[in-house]
């Protein structure tokens, strides 16, 4: 490693020659050091370097050599992505697994290397844009094959994943397989998310200090807690501003993220699956793949979530029609499926410019309550005697689409499904789990529990013209296992939910998903590869909402969260709110209502018609643009919004959550514009006007104020005054 030579570095015959990768995109660099036949090791990960020459990336890498310390071993420990104990690395290890207790402490060997696809031969400096590298390595003595896949992607996201198989007779147990990415000693703050349900999302900070902060979700499902991007930065990063790395593991199953420091001085965070015991045994040949371990660096969060929601938005799966504004039915009716009521709604929501109508719960053979019908995926003739058609067809008769709920993975013990095949419920010991919302978990891990399951959805989906699917999930597994043997079955339960939707999009090909889990408990990269959008929360009160998709927006980009108007007194908090405070915070996101409309006014159903109509005049900028959140000066408003990526509109909201300390309250900014532009900014009026608003005097007449980008970022406009729980639209055009 310390020869500076700029010819190709030498290698025994029949060796992996030396070699340095320097990989770049979007402001991103990813230096690796793939030397002496080991596994690749990031030398530098954060921001673009410009051109390097091999001189220049050989002397990078002797620079971020440690010193050995007192007491230690008595080599530099070099950190791989797959981290190492025989290369004493004393944190957590890449792979933890045995063979009888043997072949526990890996040592794997470099045998290819290929660079999108073709094989690199020739050592030296490999210097390219976003590309995938993929590393084939072996083990001989403990007969492991690895293959480790690393890419960046056009969007300066850094991702990896790592697949072990087993090259020789008897079992090979996995217990873990984590992958690391390491960050500098500056970054030393750690903000990660907890939350509960209808609480999803709740940022909190401390201090990355010695030793392991680690995060994992145990609950077969990602979890309203979940910490969504576990990010390490340097002190006080902020929205705009401050370096910061993060990390997502991209599963829907049980997971772990972490961030380590040493007290050798070295600090890494990283992910990965984590497996219940005795759920990956390989028997010769077979193999275990991770799922993706997801990186973003940013200077600031919101450069950090640019990265994700470009990568999102760049796959060929994502959704690019306009996001179709929707009504669901839940909380207007809950279980009681009164047919005459539902076509009502229908008629109602069509009248408002609703695109979308959706049947939730209570369909289906036997479902008046939750505590029975679960798995039963008939329509119950006693409720809808002339089955879906009626409502289906008046549906769209009247130009929306139609959806409906499902819950696939979930069994009711009142049910068909579960007297007829008890051993399908997922469970250990020999007893069945505690229950959870009265119900329990279907082994879809099982083949046969597979096909039915997906063949009575088949049926539904073909018998009519349903567009989207709710795909619900409302409990944690519990003693997931499977009977009678009671072996652990999360990994496979998860693996056959992915391949469940997966094979009813290639059915059905203009089919959406949407993915609900008790609201937010399934918001990751995993499901979304195969969903259209995610529940944010169950909780769809404003002021909660505010703060949940502020944050969820971590990870994914409006057009994929949905957000609905609810009803006037929010059914999960009690609190009563403006249509208008509802309305906008509902606004930015793909939105929709969860209210009973035959109990809306004749105001309040002129002005859900108007706020529909904005949503549609602004969903292509909401739904493309850059998302924005300024820093905040008081917590008892925020500011943000969704900027042109070419920089030539904007839509921004000031949200009042609380009464401020002190009147008058001051300037807010709008970071994000071109410094050199020039911009009408405007109030956005919309519906019955607020009262409790004082208009300040850049409004004029309502045309507002032409100032440069520059100006508004730094100078700012003076705030208007209002009420708390209240919202202010501006839209910004470029003059």
């Amino acid at each position: 490693m310390s020869d500076s030579s700029t010819t190709p570095l030498a290698a025994p015959a029949g060796a992996v020659p030396d070699t340095f990768v320097h990989l770049h995109a979007s402001g991103v660099s990813l230096v690796l050091d793939v030397t002496e036949q080991r596994l690749p090791a990031i030398v530098h990960w954060g921001a673009g370097l410009g051109s390097q020459s091999l001189d220049d990336v050989v002397a990078l890498a002797l620079a971020a050599v440690e010193p050995s310390s007192g007491n230690v071993v008595d080599a530099a420990v070099r950190v791989g992505i797959l981290p190492e104990h025989h290369a004493g690395w004393e944190g957590k290890p890449g792979i933890v697994g045995h063979r009888e207790g043997t072949s526990w402490s890996p040592r794997f060997t470099l045998e290819g290397i290929e660079l999108d696809g073709s094989p690199v031969a020739d050592g030296g400096l490999v210097e390219t844009g976003a590309a995938l590298l993929v590393f084939h390595a072996q083990d001989r003595e403990a007969a492991l094959g690895l293959v480790l896949e690393v890419e960046l992607l056009q969007s300066g996201l850094l991702r990896a994943r790592a697949e072990v198989r087993n090259e020789a007779s008897g079992t090979y147990t996995v217990g873990d397989v984590n992958l690391a990415f390491p960050v500098p000693a500056r970054a030393r703050e750690v903000l990660d998310f907890a939350g509960r349900w209808s609480r999803e999302r709740v940022p909190q900070r401390h201090d990355l200090v010695v030793g392991i902060h680690e995060r994992e979700g145990r609950k077969g499902r990602t979890g309203p807690d979940a910490v969504t991007v576990l990010s390490v930065g340097i002190p006080g990063f902020e929205f705009s501003s401050g370096e910061v790395w993060g990390v997502h593991v991209g599963f829907s199953g049980n997971h772990r993220h972490y961030a380590e420091q040493l007290s050798a001085g070295a600090q890494v965070i990283g992910g990965g699956e984590l497996l219940l015991p005795g759920e990956v045994r390989l028997a010769e040949g077979e193999s275990y793949r991770t799922p993706w371990v997801f990186g973003a660096y940013g200077d600031g969060l919101d450069a950090q979530a640019h990265r994700f929601h470009r990568f999102l938005r760049a796959r060929e799966s994502h959704p690019t029609r306009p996001r179709p504004v929707t009504l669901n039915v839940w909380e207007a009716v809950y279980f009681d499926h009164d047919v005459p009521r539902l076509l009502d709604l229908a008629d109602r929501a069509a009248a408002l410019g609703v695109e979308r109508f959706v049947l939730d719960d209570g369909w289906f053979l036997g479902r008046r309550d939750d505590t029975s019908g679960l798995g039963d995926w008939t329509v119950d003739r006693d409720v809808w005697p002339d089955g879906l058609g009626p409502l289906v067809d008046r549906v769209t008769g009247l130009g929306m689409e139609f959806g409906l709920w499902f819950e696939p993975e979930m069994v009711n013990e009142d049910s068909e499904l579960a007297r007829a095949h008890p051993e399908w419920i997922m469970q250990t010991g020999g007893r069945l789990p505690i229950r959870g919302r009265n119900q329990q978990v279907l082994n879809i891990g099982i083949p046969e529990a597979y096909d039915h399951v997906l063949d009575a959805m088949s049926d539904i989906l073909s018998a009519h013209d349903i567009a989207y699917i709710k795909w619900d999930h409302n409990r944690d597994l519990i003693d997931a296992g499977t009977a009678p043997t009671g072996v652990a079955g999360v990994h496979e339960q998860t693996l056959a939910t992915y391949r469940l939707m997966d094979e009813l999009k290639r059915r059905f090909p203009a089919l959406e998903i949407e993915s609900c889990s008790s609201g937010g408990a399934r918001v990751d990269l995993g499901v979304i590869e195969r969903t259209d959008r995610v529940w944010v929360s169950d909780c769809i009160d404003p002021l909660e909402r505010q703060q949940m998709m502020r944050w969820t927006m971590q990870l994914m980009p409006a057009e994929l969260l949905g957000s609905h108007i609810g009803a006037t007194v929010n059914h999960t908090t009690g609190r009563t709110h403006e249509l208008s405070f509802r309305a906008a915070t509902a606004l930015f996101g793909h939105f929709g209502i969860e209210w009973d409309l035959a109990k809306a006014t004749d105001s309040e159903n002129a002005d859900l018609a108007e706020w529909i109509d904005v949503h549609k005049t602004h969903r292509a900028l909401l739904h493309s643009g850059d998302m924005m959140r300024a820093d905040t000066i008081d917590p008892a408003f925020q500011v943000y919004g969704a900027i042109a990526e070419d920089k030539s509109e904007a839509l921004i909201f000031l949200a009042f959550l609380d009464r401020p300390t002190i009147s008058p309250r001051g300037r807010f900014t709008i970071p994000g514009l071109h410094p050199e532009k020039r911009y009408r900014v405007a109030p956005v009026t919309v519906g019955t006007p607020d009262h409790g608003r004082a208009d300040p005097a850049w409004y004029g007449d309502g045309s507002g104020v032409v100032l440069s980008g520059r100006a508004l970022d730094s100078a700012g406009l003076h705030l208007p005054g209002s009420f708390p729980e209240r919202v202010v639209m501006y839209r910004i055009t470029e003059v």
